[in-house]
């Protein structure tokens, strides 16, 4: 007996000791992942920071490193190089999963991580050419002696770091997936500028376009779908004179000409948010300086997507929000200017109907003669070293993504089609920002706007000279105009980009006689512009707010622009709510559904958290949205389309009360008004709130039924903050939504001693056990800021330090 139970225990004591040592399933080895030694009780800290001298090898000289109380790090160097290393090594000790994890995303290469249930998001990403297209840039990169030294120096700063870094020590995440962080190389740091190009420019209606093109002919296309909005207050203020002649544009060729002409009978996307900024002059500004402000809007996640850091050496002293994986800081100031960007939205990704020569398809039909494809394999690595090999053939438009009898994992992307994309051209942003950074009036920052490419941007700008500017900037294909709009003909030649618009013909602004500059994505310029950039841009309502609240500004501050940053005031609802309301027939509506209404005709059209009226109007404004559009252009048809845009709803509830679209197709034997319509669709939203929340009270509050989550990078709730209360909206200048949301706010006072306050939705550190990994959260979620602590010399004294490092030998 005791023979067997020494034998049962030997037995239990090895399973155990397999199971321990084992990832089961997506659990990783717990063994490790428990062990005080070297499991993720290790990445717990304190929050100090001790003075200390920490050798690095790679740096020229020392490098002195002040971290205040939000262990954000000051860095002075006496060399460049040095300087960009210091930013990598340091960005890499507190963000590395992150910019490893997101790299790995962007090069398709999750399946190493997580194994092969990635597999379709990989093959998306290599067959949509993104790391075709890093390898282009990197390209662009390495040809130029400072961008390289730039990137080169930045990535050993991250090698050293990873050279000290011992697996106990490796970050959380590394042990929660079960895996190892590998060498930087400057590849990675294009595929990040890429990985951004995607989610800024990486949207196209072509195919869906193409859909109502073919289901309701032209005119319902140029009547749903106009090519500028009814409402708008452009970027560069409408009338604006031209400083230079246009080159000429290519006219369209006959074959669109004749479908645009054609006379044939006639799923709701989500709404982006949007990104503003501003800049108010000298006049209307109480310090007697420009002040400008930036809030880009993009999802929101922890860690954050931004690094504050300060760079200082000889040649430069910037402060801002780099990019974790990218050297220099992509939005901030120095002694001199300030800048800021927000999406500009132009069409710079095509879709090309292919014609191939047979079941081969290794040639394809273009000018007349037949061309051979390029194949490009892709080989995927899973987890555990088997994988898949795949082959994607490009034309000289670029990648067929999908081939004919494959799903598409992206449904904006057509089967059998090839794309034509700016992220595959060559590209040198790094000496771009690398210029802007040492800025020190427009001239330079014209100079280094030159350089960029992509994604095209709202760049504004502010200088201690009293200039103020704004340039949608980017590398723009010189197109006919709609070109793009609808999926393109891969076998003519002049459906082909036709070059490229000049630089300095980009559209721009500089000391507008109004006295502030700003954007909120809302259309670059007015109908005069003599180039194509696209025909969609965000809906109208931010870019009016802001600037009706900045045109009656006449003694600016930061704290007034703090306070725009986090205007709550719905303009859509304000136009449409007094031509709604009317309509609902009361005396039919239930004592819950009259208490509704009763509490949006008494609200004042604010989205503030303790609202109720922005909960019902959200809801009732998508429910109508889809009682509009739904049975005409409805996720029902075989072909997916999009819904018109809100601006040309809006139009039409206001003023076409009795358009064809009122009316569900769907009914037979009756024809809906808009009136129907309307008291369909309020019962609706009342009865579901009823339902979701119970009887109108605090739990309607907006702040309260909608929510703001900001989630961990993995989606890994426990790491994650959810359930924020806040306040704003889509259509809102404070574009709080569900899960985007401002990543960065920031004003900038210029003067002789300028001043900036900043926060974003996170931390500094990447780190869940660290103090500072959502610090900054509460702060942002109240709509603050936080002074940001400039320094002129790594001499100077200040309360806020908390701790100084010195890195070198």
């Amino acid at each position: 007996m005791k023979q067997l139970l020494a034998f049962l225990s030997l037995i239990v004591t090895l399973a155990l000791t397999w199971a321990l040592d084992t990832k089961l399933g997506d659990v990783p080895p717990l063994g490790k992942l428990l062990s005080p030694f070297t499991g993720f009780w290790r990445n717990a800290e304190t929050g100090e920071l001790a003075p200390v001298s920490v050798p690095v090898a790679g740096l020229k000289g020392k490098v002195t490193v002040h971290f205040d109380e939000h262990r954000i790090p000051h860095v002075f160097a006496d060399h460049n190089a040095d300087l960009y290393f210091a930013q990598g090594y340091l960005t890499a000790r507190d963000r590395l999963w992150q910019m490893e994890f997101q790299t790995h995303a962007a090069a398709g290469r999750l399946c190493e991580i997580v194994g092969e249930k990635a597999l379709p998001l990989d093959r998306y990403q290599r067959r949509m050419g993104t790391v075709y297209g890093a390898e282009n840039s990197l390209k662009g990169i390495m040809a130029d002696p400072l961008a390289r030294q730039v990137v080169e120096a930045y990535t050993a700063g991250i090698n050293a770091y990873l050279a000290q870094l011992a697996p106990r020590d490796y970050p959380l995440e590394y042990k929660l997936l079960d895996y190892a962080p590998e060498p930087w190389t400057p590849l990675k740091v294009a595929l990040l500028s890429k990985q951004m190009t995607h989610t800024l420019a990486g949207d196209s209606d072509d195919r869906f376009m193409t859909n109502v093109l073919n289901q309701y002919g032209p005119q319902v296309v140029k009547d749903l779908f106009p090519d500028y909005p009814f409402r708008e207050s452009p970027v560069v203020p409408s009338g604006t004179a031209l400083d230079f002649t246009p080159v000429p544009v290519p006219p369209p060729p006959a074959d669109f000409v004749a479908r645009m002409s054609d006379r044939r009978p006639e799923k709701e996307q989500a709404e982006g948010i949007g990104s503003n900024n501003w800049a108010v002059g000298a006049a209307k500004s109480a310090t007697g300086y420009p002040i400008l402000s930036n809030d880009p809007h993009l999802n929101l996640t922890l860690p954050s997507i931004w690094y504050q850091i300060q760079l200082v050496s000889p040649d430069m002293n910037v402060y801002g929000a780099s990019l974790p994986g990218a050297p220099g800081v992509i939005i901030g100031f120095n002694r001199d200017v300030a800048w800021g960007v927000t999406n500009v939205a132009a069409d710079v990704m095509d879709w090309y109907e292919i014609k191939f020569r047979d079941a081969g398809r290794d040639e394809y039909w273009h000018d007349g003669k037949w061309k051979p494809v390029t194949k490009r394999i892709e080989a995927i690595k899973f987890r555990g070293g088997t994988g898949v090999v795949d082959t994607v053939r490009y034309t000289h438009h670029g990648p067929v993504v999908y081939e004919r009898g494959e799903k598409s994992y992206d449904a904006q992307v057509p089967i059998g089609h090839a794309m034509r994309w700016i992220a595959f051209e060559q590209s040198n942003d790094v000496v771009a920002f690398y210029d802007l950074n040492r800025a020190r009036n427009y001239d330079d920052y014209v100079k280094a706007l030159s350089l960029y490419s992509a994604p095209a941007q709202n760049f504004i700008f502010a200088d201690n000279k009293k200039d103020i500017a704004i340039w949608p900037n980017g590398k723009y294909p010189l197109k006919w105009k709609d070109q793009g709009k609808f999926v393109l003909d891969g076998s003519n030649p002049a459906h082909d980009w036709q070059g490229w618009i000049p630089h300095a013909h980009n559209p721009h602004v500089r000391n507008p006689e109004r006295g502030f500059v700003s954007s909120a994505n809302q259309s670059s310029t007015d109908t005069l512009y003599p180039y194509y950039l696209n025909w969609k841009f965000a809906p109208p309502e931010r870019a009016l707010r802001i600037n009706e609240r900045l045109a009656a500004m006449t003694r600016a501050t930061p704290d007034s622009l703090r306070a725009l940053q986090n205007d709550n005031f719905s303009l859509n609802a304000q136009v449409i709510l007094p031509a709604l309301l009317p309509l609902v027939q009361t005396n039919q509506l239930t004592a819950d559904q009259r208490a509704a209404w009763q509490a949006l005709a008494g609200w004042r059209y604010v989205n503030g958290a303790d609202q109720i009226g922005p909960t019902l109007f959200e809801l009732w404004r998508s429910n109508l949205n889809q009682a509009i559009w739904q049975d005409e252009f409805g996720s029902n048809r075989r072909a997916p389309m999009p819904y018109p845009t809100r601006d040309r709803t809006v139009q039409m509830i206001l003023h076409e009360p009795d358009a064809r679209w009122f009316d569900n197709v769907t009914t037979a034997g009756q024809r809906e008004s808009l009136a129907d319509l309307v008291n369909q669709t309020f019962r609706a939203t009342a009865d579901t709130l009823r339902e979701q929340h119970g009887p109108l009270g605090p739990a309607w509050q907006w702040g309260r039924a909608r929510g703001t989550d900001i989630m961990h990078l993995a989606r890994i709730p426990a790491l994650s903050r959810m359930g924020l209360v806040t306040g704003g909206g889509g259509s809102i200048v404070n574009a709080t939504t569900k899960g985007n949301g401002p990543s960065w706010r920031m004003v900038v006072a210029l003067g002789p001693n300028v001043k900036a306050f900043g926060v974003y939705p996170g931390g500094q550190s990447g780190n869940p056990g660290s103090p500072y990994y959502d610090n900054l959260v509460e702060t942002w979620r109240k709509g603050e800021l936080n002074e940001l602590l400039y320094l002129r010399s790594k001499e100077e004294k200040s309360s806020r330090i908390v701790a100084t490092w010195s890195l070198g030998k």
